[in-house]
């Protein structure tokens, strides 16, 4: 089979460049496992590896060699070995901190953090800025809730998975980040900006979050200070599979040690929600929750991974 390759216009070749490069960064390198940032439908077009849709590895290696002329480490790959795609030299490990294509992320001690900053330019699937995924190698231990289904079995799994409280994220006074106006489509989207070590968003009711994230080796801190008119707040943990044990201040398992504090009385409990690990595949999940009610100024969040001195 003869398989022609026509060169791309230097615009457009810069920009794949970056789009490989972002999503190198991203990719989980022992599984091909990517954060589900957003709406994911599972499909895997033009599988010529037959990885399946939760390997991200094969695309992006055919991706690197087509488009930056680099490898995403597969040298062997079958699907590139079909379409005569030469081998090329490793793309550059990324870097120990990063911002680019509505994230900001950090690589330390062996796990990564992913901040969702925004801005937000087109439709947004999600009421989910300033979500927070924490990768332990290839471990999602704090993670989204996925997608769920376009045309779920339920018709809760749309507003539980898409909303705010689907994320790792501060819920004001029980509403989402923005007013749903549609299955698909959210109105007044929340302004927002970067921090030195973080983010901030300003939704339309004048409430206000900034993000801080501080790592410390196996040590990650996440500090959200708050401001606005809000009565009440909710920050929630969704956490993977696993024995956890509430604590007074938090939670604990083989995986991971969380503990919350905050300026005003908290309520942390360790609540069922739900996720959604693939298309159309919705199953239960353990959320650490802590509720509090105004006044309230900064909530602090500590997770240690094992390994840590204070993890048994």
């Amino acid at each position: 089979m003869t398989v022609w390759l026509v060169a791309l216009p230097r615009f457009a070749a810069e920009r794949g460049g970056a789009a490989v490069e972002w999503l190198w960064r991203v990719t989980d390198p022992e599984t091909g496992a990517t954060p589900r940032l957003g709406h994911q439908d599972s499909s895997a077009f033009a599988d010529l590896s037959l990885a399946g849709p939760n390997d991200t590895r094969p695309s992006l290696e055919r991706a690197a060699r087509l488009l930056a002329g680099r490898s995403a480490g597969l040298r062997d790959d079958a699907g590139c070995a079909w379409l005569g795609l030469a081998k090329a030299p490793p793309l550059p490990a990324p870097p120990a901190r990063w911002a680019g294509g509505g994230l900001m992320a950090w690589h330390a001690g062996g796990a990564r953090a992913f901040l969702r900053t925004g801005p937000i330019r087109f439709r947004p699937g999600h009421a989910d800025l300033l979500h927070l995924d924490l990768w332990d190698g290839p471990l999602n231990l704090l993670r989204d809730g996925g997608t769920g289904a376009y045309n779920p079995a339920a018709g809760w799994w749309h507003a539980h998975l898409g909303g705010t409280a689907g994320h790792n994220t501060v819920e004001f006074d029980g509403a989402d980040q923005m007013p749903r106006v549609s299955r698909f489509l959210f109105a007044r989207w929340p302004r927002t900006g970067a921090l030195p070590d973080g983010a901030w968003l300003r939704d339309c009711r004048g409430n206000r979050q900034d993000r801080v994230i501080r790592v410390e080796g196996r040590r990650w801190l996440v500090e959200d200070r708050l401001s606005g008119p809000f009565r009440q707040v909710a920050l929630r943990w969704r956490l993977a599979p696993a024995e956890w044990r509430a604590t007074l201040d938090g939670a604990e398992s083989p995986l991971a040690r969380l503990r919350i504090t905050a300026d005003a009385p908290l309520d942390c409990r360790l609540e069922q929600g739900w996720e959604s690990p693939g298309y159309g595949v919705m199953r239960e999940a353990v959320v650490l929750v802590a509720r509090c009610r105004a006044p309230l100024h900064r909530i602090e969040s500590e997770i240690l991974l094992p390994n840590h001195p204070q993890v048994e």
